[in-house]
């Protein structure tokens, strides 16, 4: 939709609200490689039932191509160097970081981290990055205020649903879809308006 837009308009936003159901990887990362600040809930599943430490424990040293657990020991993807390109780091797909089994068996802190595992593993989607500028974007006042911009919005949906009984279009194609809407449109802002302005009060004669 964005990109008809562009090649229509000429418009490119700034900024883009959206429900979770926009959450994802790949969703997040286009709309940063566009420059588009993503103020959308993210999709993680990262959080472990058991209490243990979850991704979100474990610092990304992206220099390093690593997480550093609270403990302070790296958690690398490859520990030798390739010399053929296609075996080592490609930055695309799933890439598992995993800790030194030795390293594992001594820490302290492995009840809280992989009690039922050796080593403690850790898997960075593709576009990790994208993900975390849309957490980063989360703790901002300006979220806030998106968040209410777009329940002001999907209420208007929910009221064209419920209260005027646009479940779904009726009349088939782009055009007939678009007259349809822009008459339920239409009956929803005559409603505000009448709320808005007062009706004329009759005189009565004695």
């Amino acid at each position: 939709m964005l990109t008809r837009v562009k090649d229509k308009f000429g418009l490119v936003p700034d900024w883009m609200i959206a429900d979770t159901a926009y959450g994802s990887g790949p969703m997040l990362g286009w709309l940063v490689d566009r420059k588009i600040d993503p103020y959308i809930p993210v999709i993680d599943k990262s959080g472990r039932p058991d209490g243990t430490w979850t991704r979100t424990d474990f610092d990304w040293d992206a220099e390093n191509n690593q997480y550093i657990c609270p403990e302070g020991h790296a958690l690398k993807q490859f520990r030798r160097n390739y010399s053929d390109p296609n075996r080592g780091p490609t930055g695309k797909g799933r890439a598992k970081y995993r800790a030194l089994k030795l390293t594992c068996q001594v820490c302290p802190s492995k009840p809280k981290c992989c009690p039922n595992a050796d080593a403690r593993s850790i898997t960075r989607e593709e576009h990790e990055d994208a993900r975390q500028v849309a957490r980063d974007l989360a703790k901002t006042d300006e979220y806030v205020i998106a968040m209410k911009l777009r329940k002001k919005v999907e209420m208007l949906f929910a009221h064209l649903k419920r209260i005027l009984g646009l479940g779904r279009l009726r009349l088939r194609g782009p055009c007939g879809a678009n007259d349809e809407f822009l008459l339920a449109a239409t009956a929803q802002n005559l409603r505000k308006l009448a709320k808005i302005i007062p009706a004329p009060q009759q005189i009565r004669k004695a």
